[in-house]
């Protein structure tokens, strides 16, 4: 073998590659065909003439290019762009752009035009040797000629895979199966059988289940598990006293009753929703965004089996007689960024909400990175970019409304004073002539949004009307005998609003509408009003579903209609299926996926990590299970109960696994490091939610009211200044700024900063696991937030009023509050020596006793001693055992 230098001149003259023999066979048999290519060439054309030339062999001529040169990419493994050249039946269906070779017509076959670089920037194949002009004249005369491929003309792996369905290989697409309980030799530790199949993998790796933990730390793990508060003293003491056998099942189903077990789980759902307050982009605000949050939390505390919360959720407004709750549920679709803002492309943030719709159905139902095959077929799990586009096509015919949404207790005061309200906005309006302009202005916006003329002030009025308000452009449209009470209103407020704008900026406070604008918002605040939410309903006239080529909205490819990946499970409905049909299909027993990533997600919550690690991917990329028996006994499980959460929740937290104590134990740390054997439970840090919850509440401060509208809780000084995000965020007032986290406005582009700080989502997509950070920066929020020194302060008062014995006594009795135990000798010590410490210095420095503890609050007998327990409990609030939950 000759090596060379880098000097060229060191290189040998000529470098022969051998030719195989079956290149040289088809060289060969290609001469003659070749010559009569070269000698026929029309003279007015420059390109072969198929007329005269010997018609093409298929075998011996095209498929030898074909295979070469493209099956690498449009062949049996891959099939880029949807284009498969392998198979005769694949090869002239086309692939995602359409038809590739139209017989009889080389020149408008794209297949010739990739291939010859006829499209400027895409020449073909991608990377290796590109066709010689041979090849391609070779191509082209067979397109003339017919393109000629015999139904008989495949080769053995084609013949083997032609028309035959995907394998479903990987192990999460194959149907669970209940397994039966594993045989295992600790028997008297099972208390259920998750434990025989937790047992059977600790006994294979030669170790143990750790013992149960201790009754306070049980009684402190259930109350976070399920409900996200911490335990009363009260009910410590209570469970304490129980010595019934029973006892721990009693608590587990009196937590699963309590009306805080929504609020609790509803915050997991609303992660994986994408829930916010606000739009995003420019972050405009969504005043009845909270309406669905307050379905979720209502549905779980009724334990909605969760097929029907799935398909309330998924097409709760295709149901027949759809009721308002069910209506409501389908918000979840709503929860989308939106934008808003005059000048943009609304059908690109259109299709970008529905892109959003399909990931977000691939990540919480299926677990699947669908929105991989956006642009290409998935690189790794069965989904291809067509079948992307037919899920996304089940929300591409989908128009976004709002609809009255009463609570209960809303209804009656509405009706009693609704007349009364009329007549009164009535009078108000006939007070102010400028509103006769209003039919001139309506017939403007309705000429900009006909004429082919551009005028940029109307036509973009035009568009703002249509995001404004609820349907303000479909509104418009109608003949106003058609228009209800309700929609004239939105008109003439949007009117008076918009006047400046777009009528006569000048006459806007000369004809006073600034003032009548003041005077209707005040009316409408006084008037009990109707609940609003946010839901989808069908477009009467929906478009056409296409393929965007490489993900661009504005390439077009084949049309595509609604259907779901079909290494899966058919659809019961193949001819025009809709969202209903695919909610229905979601939850299919002969779903693989649904049930096992739901049951998933479940673990997660109660032990930190899924028995599935990647709870957002069970595809080939995805981590396999670590107790693979298990996940399928907890899926079928699950749908045998009627898919019944609360019954899965009590199943787990009553299993001896969960009952486990936590403490770290050296004969694991280098054969289960991350605890996936579960010899022992999982110390988890509280989410940020519940970190606030759990000092609100340890604090009395916390104001239990369930659902309802968001809060405004008071922001650390100086941050409104720091941008205009903040600029407006007017704290909630009373006993509202004390409610659970669940309830914070979630404002996209300015999330609350504790929640921030503690790991909570953004709510950009959905999130099927929070991350757990340690950060400075959480020890100073803990510190310093002005809603955790508040709760100190509280604390403090609470200590003082409900324990009347000496310094330790109440030093005991904020453990139990704080930590659901008593402290130990060493801690007692310490904190006596700190509150010494405390009350000496405010003594030294009485001017600073009234910061830190208000006097009027407080013992004047002793306010030094008073305002020394607020740094006591400051303490007790910011000790890691308080934010963690054993």
């Amino acid at each position: 073998m000759l090596t060379s230098s880098t000097g060229p001149e060191s290189r040998p003259p000529t470098q022969l590659t051998p030719v195989s023999p079956r290149k040289l066979g088809i060289l060969l048999a290609s001469l003659p065909l070749l010559f009569s290519i070269v000698f026929a060439q029309d003279l007015t054309q420059g390109t072969p003439s198929s007329q005269t030339s010997p018609r093409v062999d298929f075998e011996t001529s095209v498929r030898p290019i074909l295979s070469g040169k493209c099956h690498r990419c449009h062949g049996s493994e891959l099939q880029l762009g949807g284009l498969r050249l392998d198979q005769r039946k694949a090869a002239l269906s086309g692939g995602y752009s359409g038809l590739v070779i139209l017989p009889g017509e080389s020149a408008q076959s794209k297949l010739i035009q990739l291939v010859s670089g006829e499209i400027k920037g895409k020449l073909m194949p991608l990377d290796g040797p590109r066709l010689t002009p041979a090849e391609v004249a070779l191509l082209r005369l067979w397109i003339d000629q017919g393109a000629d491929w015999p139904e008989t003309a495949l080769s053995a792996e084609a013949a083997s895979t032609e028309e035959a369905p995907r394998r479903q290989t990987h192990w999460s697409l194959r149907p669970p199966e209940r397994p039966e309980l594993p045989h295992v030799m600790l028997r008297s530790w099972v208390r259920n059988p998750i434990d025989t199949f937790v047992l059977e993998r600790l006994e294979s790796e030669g170790t143990t289940p750790s013992p149960e933990a201790a009754r306070s730390t049980l009684i402190r793990r259930l109350y976070l598990d399920l409900i996200g508060l911490p335990p009363p003293p009260e009910a410590l003491e209570a469970f304490l006293a129980d010595h019934r056998p029973d006892a721990y099942e009693r608590l587990v189903t009196h937590l699963l009753s309590s009306s805080h077990y929504g609020e609790k789980w509803a915050r997991h759902w609303l992660d994986l929703a994408r829930y916010a307050d606000s739009d995003g982009y420019n972050d405009g605000p969504r005043p009845h965004a909270w309406r669905y949050r307050h379905w979720v939390i209502q549905a779980l505390n009724g334990n909605l089996p969760f097929d029907q919360f799935t398909i309330q959720q998924m097409a709760g407004d295709l149901l027949p007689d759809a009721t308002v709750e069910q209506r409501v549920a389908t918000g979840f679709h709503r929860n989308t960024l939106t934008q808003r803002e005059t000048g943009t492309d609304r059908e690109e943030f259109r299709v970008k909400q529905i892109v959003d719709r399909a990931n977000t159905v691939g990540a919480v139902w299926l677990g699947l990175t669908v929105g991989c095959a956006q642009c290409h077929d998935h690189k790794y799990d069965p989904i291809t970019q067509k079948e992307y586009y037919r899920l996304y096509a089940f929300f591409n015919g989908d128009k976004e409304v709002n609809i009255e949404a009463p609570l209960p207790g809303e209804m009656g005061p509405y009706l009693q004073q609704s007349p009364e309200y009329q007549r009164r906005r009535r009078e108000l309006l006939d007070q102010y002539p400028a509103l006769a302009l209003q039919p001139q202005w309506e017939a403007r916006l309705l000429e900009a949004a006909s004429t082919s003329e551009v005028d940029l002030i109307w036509t973009l009025a035009w568009r703002k009307v249509g995001w404004l308000f609820d349907g303000g452009q479909e509104i418009l449209r109608l003949d106003p005998s058609q228009r209800t009470q309700k929609q004239k209103d939105q008109l003439s407020d949007y009117f008076v609003g918009a006047y400046n704008h777009v009528v006569d900026k000048g006459k806007y406070e000369e004809l006073g509408l600034a003032k009548l604008k003041e005077e209707l918002v005040k009316m409408r605040a006084e008037f009990p009003s109707l609940s609003e939410a946010q839901t989808l309903i069908p477009h009467s006239h929906p478009p056409t579903t296409h393929l965007h080529l490489r993900g661009d909205f504005r390439n077009p490819g084949i049309e595509v209609r609604p259907g779901t990946p079909a290494v899966l499970h058919p659809l019961l409905s193949q001819t025009a299926p809709t969202r209903l049909e695919l909610a229905q299909w979601l939850v299919s027993k002969k779903n693989p996926l649904t049930a096992r990533v739901t049951v998933n997600r479940m673990w997660q919550e109660f032990f930190g990590t899924g028995l599935v690690g990647t709870a957002g991917d069970f595809g080939v990329r995805g981590e396999r299970p670590s107790h693979p028996k298990l996940l399928d006994w907890l899926a079928t499980e699950f749908m045998s109960s009627g898919w019944n959460l609360k019954q899965m929740h009590r199943l787990i937290v009553e299993s001896a696994t969960y009952r486990q104590a936590s403490k770290l134990r050296l004969d694991l740390q280098e054969l289960d490091p991350a605890n996936r054997l579960l010899a022992r439970q999982t110390r988890l840090r509280l989410s940020a939610e519940l970190i606030r919850d759990s000092v609100l509440a340890a604090s009395n401060l916390l104001y239990p009211v369930v659902g309802g509208k968001s809060i405004l809780p008071p922001l650390p000084k100086g941050l409104a200044d720091l941008g205009h995000r903040f600029q407006g965020w007017e704290k909630s007032q009373g006993k509202d700024r004390y409610r659970r986290g669940l309830y914070v406005l979630a404002k996209r582009t300015a999330p609350y900063p504790q929640l921030m700080v503690f790991d909570a989502p953004d709510a950009q997509e959905s999130c099927t696991r929070r991350e757990r950070s340690t950060t400075a920066l959480q020890a100073l929020n803990l510190l310093n937030d002005p809603v955790f020194f508040e709760a100190a302060q509280a604390l403090a008062i609470r200590l003082l009023q409900e324990e009347s014995g000496d310094v330790q006594k109440r030093l005991e009795y904020g453990f139990q509050v704080c930590l659901a135990r008593e402290p130990n000798s060493t801690e007692t010590d310490r904190l006596l020596r700190y509150y010494e410490q405390q009350r000496e210095i405010l003594r030294q420095e009485p001017a600073s006793i009234a910061k830190v503890l208000p006097l009027e609050l407080i013992d004047k007998t002793d306010p030094a001693s008073a305002a020394a327990w607020v740094g006591v409990s400051s303490v007790l609030l910011n000790l890691e055992e308080f934010i963690t939950r054993e």
